[in-house]
């Protein structure tokens, strides 16, 4: 995420500060919905046949690899 940085008063920050504990939201969250951003969803997995079993899997997020069995081995091969 970008991070903004504004200048307000002592005042003004002791107000805005407050105004978002009152809501009790994090002064990031409160700021964003008083600009009117829209909070982002999160990507939904689609979901695939695994070639292997048959079963539906899900599918790797958009620019992520897949999960393939040599890849499961490597991570499962430290595991007690």
């Amino acid at each position: 995420m970008t991070t903004l940085t504004f200048r307000v008063t002592a005042a003004e920050a002791r107000r805005i500060r407050g105004e978002a504990r009152r809501e009790k939201l994090t002064l990031s969250e409160f700021l964003r919905r008083r600009a009117g951003a829209r909070p982002v969803a999160p990507e939904k997995p689609g979901r695939v046949l695994c070639p292997l079993t048959g079963a539906t899997v899900f599918a790797p997020l958009a620019g992520h690899p897949q999960l393939t069995l040599e890849t499961v081995r490597e991570i499962m091969a430290d595991f007690p």
